[in-house]
């Protein structure tokens, strides 16, 4: 055996069965996820986490989030590079995003709308959960976002499998 000892042999076999016979936890990724699965998203800004809720209210599957530059509260105005707080929806998905893939937010909600203009200012909008901006290698590992939800481009290519329209979305600070 070239470069390969009996004991790495033995050992590695050892390995192989252990994960042949132990399987991995749903939130590890090991069980499929289908849209059906999924009854809602929470959004943990504090913990830079996206997690997947199943019917039975357990967790599927977390991901890990970058967000906007502002991370801090809730996104009152346009331009404020937070990150939205509170119930929404997903209210589209684009296979032509900017950015590797993207699923709607339907922020501003009616109470995001009246808040700014009491204050004689837009809410903004156009935020979305989306890969990493097209071309670009790698994911970044800070807030860099405008106020979006930002995954890995392999990340996002399952959470746009999976997650329907409709599909309700908690955002927690």
């Amino acid at each position: 055996m070239t470069g390969l000892t009996r004991r790495k042999f033995v050992m590695g076999g050892g390995v192989a069965l252990v994960t042949a016979l132990c399987p991995m936890t749903a939130s590890a990724g090991s069980k499929p996820i289908y849209q059906g699965d999924v009854a809602y998203i929470q959004v943990r800004k504090a913990i830079r986490s996206l997690d997947l809720i199943g019917r039975d209210q357990k967790i599927l599957k977390s991901y890990r989030v970058q967000l906007g530059r502002s991370p801090h509260g809730h996104k009152r105005f346009q331009g404020d590079n937070k990150t939205p707080e509170g119930g929404y929806i997903i209210n589209r998905k684009n296979p032509h995003s900017k950015f590797h893939l993207s699923l709607g937010v339907s922020y501003p909600n009616s109470e995001d709308r009246r808040y700014a203009a009491s204050r004689g200012r837009s809410p903004g909008g156009d935020i979305f959960i989306h890969g990493q901006p097209n071309g670009r290698q790698g994911t970044y590992a800070h807030d860099w976002t405008r106020g979006c939800i930002a995954v890995s481009n392999r990340d996002m290519d399952e959470l746009f499998r999976v997650i329907r329209v409709g599909c309700p979305i908690h955002i927690f600070a």
